[in-house]
C-alpha cells in the first residue's frame, strides 16, 4: 500500500522523515524542544495562512462566479463539502499556531517581553516578534469570534434567518479580509525577528 494514497499516510510518512532528520542532527535538551515547537508553529502557520489565502484568493471569487452561472452547478459543492472541512483545519491550525508560538516565546523567556513589544527592555527581537504575536492574536480572535460563528450560519451548520446569514457572511468576509491584510506585516515580523529584525 502506498502511504501517499491517504492523507494520513502522507502526514505520517512526512513525520517519520522529519524524525529521522532530527535524530540525524543529534539535537538534545532545550534545542530539541525549541526545534520541535518552532517546527509545529511553522507547520500549523503554513496550514492556517495557506487556508486563509485559499478562502480569499480562490473560494470567495469562485462562489461569486458559481452564483452568477445560471447553467452551472452552483456553489453547493463548495459550501456543503469543501468549506466545512477547510474551516475545521483553518480554525484549529490558527489555535495551534498561536499556542505553539506562545510556547516558543515562553521556553525562550521572551513571552512577556514580546507582548510588551520590548518597550520595557529595549529588546529589538521582542519588539519585532511581539508585533507579529499581537497581529497573530488579533487574527486568532477574528477566526474564533467572528469568522467561525458567522460561517456556521452561512453554511447552515446552525439555524439562521436569511437576514442573519447575509449579515454573518459580511462579518466573516470582512474579518477574513482583515486577517489577509494583517498576515502581510505579521509574516514580515515573524520572519524578520529571526533574520535580522525588520523593525
Amino acid at each position: 500500500m502506498n502511504p501517499l494514497d491517504k492523507i494520513s499516510g502522507t502526514i505520517v510518512t512526512g513525520l517519520v522523515i522529519s524524525v529521522v532528520i532530527a535524530v540525524g542532527t543529534s539535537l538534545t535538551g532545550a534545542s530539541a524542544a525549541n526545534s520541535l515547537v518552532i517546527w509545529l508553529h511553522v507547520a500549523a502557520g503554513v496550514t492556517w495562512i495557506g487556508l486563509l489565502y485559499y478562502f480569499n484568493f480562490v473560494q470567495a471569487p469562485s462562489i461569486g462566479e458559481a452564483n452568477a452561472d445560471a447553467e452551472g452547478p452552483g456553489p453547493a459543492a463548495i459550501t456543503k463539502y469543501v468549506a466545512p472541512r477547510a474551516l475545521l483545519w483553518f480554525r484549529w491550525a490558527a489555535l495551534v499556531t498561536w499556542l505553539s508560538g506562545a510556547l516558543f516565546l515562553f521556553l525562550n523567556g521572551t513571552l512577556g517581553d514580546a507582548f510588551e513589544l520590548g518597550l520595557r527592555t529595549g529588546n529589538p527581537y521582542a519588539t519585532t516578534i511581539g508585533i507579529g504575536a499581537w497581529l497573530g492574536t488579533i487574527m486568532l480572535f477574528n477566526v474564533w469570534i467572528l469568522i467561525w460563528p458567522n460561517q456556521k450560519k452561512v453554511l447552515g451548520i446552525v439555524e439562521a434567518t436569511a437576514e442573519e446569514k447575509a449579515r454573518g457572511a459580511r462579518i466573516a468576509f470582512l474579518a477574513s479580509r482583515t486577517n489577509t491584510m494583517l498576515s502581510i506585516p505579521m509574516l514580515m515580523s515573524m520572519v524578520g525577528a529571526g533574520h535580522g529584525f525588520f523593525m
